[in-house]
């Protein structure tokens, strides 16, 4: 018996070990502040720059699925080393980029830091959450809000070692020096729960009657097989792509409502706070009310802050965009707690490291999408045939919502 309390004691410790895992790794989505030394230095414009997060957001889920499968052949440890190195390469190859084309920084930041932190990502997420299957969507709130808290954390550090003696390729030395510590410090730290460990079920909720079914485990062939998987999948890429647009442009769609510089860079900080408590906030609700209803609300919560952020823009208003910033990144911050805790609740916890591999590419599609945004936004010279788009899209993602039912 006291065996098996300190088996289930031991899981907050892991549970902090990931969440400070995450908070390195997120560091990749504090884009809108590191691609600015690089667009001064060397002259790379908008779209540029936002392929770049394109990219790095691609490689990120093809890093889950590589995670994925080194995690089950050769164990999670070795994983998160090879995730640390890849990072760290990354970041430091990018620090010592000189008179090079852009195509380069796709390669160094892209490719290699996403793939790192993708592998990262998936690992820390499938081994914590092996650890609470009583509490899915509290888990999964944690690690993303750690995920998200980055921008603001290491994402204004760095904006201050920027601007001091240590200059941007030091900075960016140091980023990656650190998310290779800490990740292979992870690797050594994290313990999957073993055969002989008794860990608490799941409890039913009275709120949970309308979607109440047996979950069953599902290969990934089997949940691709599903329309579940597909109209989930489009509806969380389509609530992404908001918050994976205004990621990529913060600072710029602040600046452009007359906000201060000081503000503007703070108001990235705000975005990643946000972020990190629709994180944790919408992991505790989904344990309370369910999927179904956890699900929408999210999608009306990204309704809200697209449209109150077209409104900002429109009316060149600065407290409208600060509200449609946070409305924004609370809307965000739901996406990955409820990919993660909708994999897991509907396709089951035997193959949910290759599962949320898979859907973890709505982040790719969101990305995309952002792309597109930053392209729009290019044609038009203003943000509001931008943030229309971006509205439209949360109301598909609103009818795909409502008719997503068991596998």
């Amino acid at each position: 018996m006291n065996k098996t309390n300190k088996n289930i004691s031991v899981r907050w410790g892991y549970m902090a070990v990931g969440v400070i895992s995450m908070l390195f790794s997120g560091v990749l989505y504090a884009w809108s502040i590191l691609k600015a030394p690089l667009a001064s230095e060397f002259g790379w414009g908008a779209s540029e720059l936002a392929l770049n997060f394109t990219l790095a957001m691609t490689f990120f889920c093809i890093g889950g699925l590589l995670g994925a499968r080194i995690s089950g052949r050769a164990g999670h440890k070795i994983a998160l080393v090879i995730a640390g190195i890849l990072s760290a390469a990354g970041f430091i190859l990018t620090a010592l980029l000189n008179n090079v084309s852009v195509w380069v920084l796709y390669v160094t930041y892209g490719v290699l830091a996403g793939l790192g932190i993708g592998i990262s990502y998936n690992v820390v997420i499938a081994t914590v959450s092996a650890w609470f299957p009583d509490k899915k969507g509290l888990c999964s709130g944690c690690l993303m809000m750690g995920f998200g808290a980055s921008a603001l954390v290491l994402g204004n550090a760095a904006d201050a070692m920027f601007k001091s003696e240590i200059g941007w390729r030091n900075t960016y030395i140091v980023l990656g020096v650190l998310i290779f510590l800490v990740l292979i410090m992870a690797g050594f730290l994290l313990k999957k729960p073993t055969s002989d460990t008794m860990l608490p079920a799941p409890k039913a909720s009275k709120n949970k009657q309308s979607e109440d079914f047996k979950c069953e485990d599902f290969t990934s062939g089997q949940m691709l097989l599903r329309p579940s998987f597909w109209m989930a999948f489009l509806a969380i890429s389509f609530l992404a792509a908001v918050g994976s647009s205004v990621i990529s442009f913060a600072k710029d769609l602040a600046l452009s409502v007359n906000a201060p510089e000081t503000l503007a860079v703070s108001l990235v900080g705000v975005l990643s706070v946000c972020n990190g408590v629709g994180r944790i906030l919408t992991g505790a609700i989904f344990d309370v009310i369910g999927r179904r209803k956890t699900m929408l609300c999210a999608n009306i919560l990204t309704i809200c802050a697209a449209g109150v952020t077209l409104f900002a823009v429109s009316r060149g208003s600065l407290i409208l965009c600060i509200v449609g910033l946070c409305l924004t990144g609370m809307s965000y911050g739901a996406c990955p707690t409820i990919t993660a805790a909708f994999t897991s609740s509907f396709f089951g916890m035997k193959h949910f490291s290759d599962n949320m591999a898979l859907m973890t590419f709505t982040v790719m599609v969101g990305s995309f999408i952002a792309t597109a945004s930053n392209r729009i936004l290019e044609a038009t010279g203003g943000y509001t045939a931008t943030f229309s788009m971006l509205l439209s899209i949360t109301f598909v993602a609103l009818v795909l919502n409502a008719f997503i039912k068991k596998p």
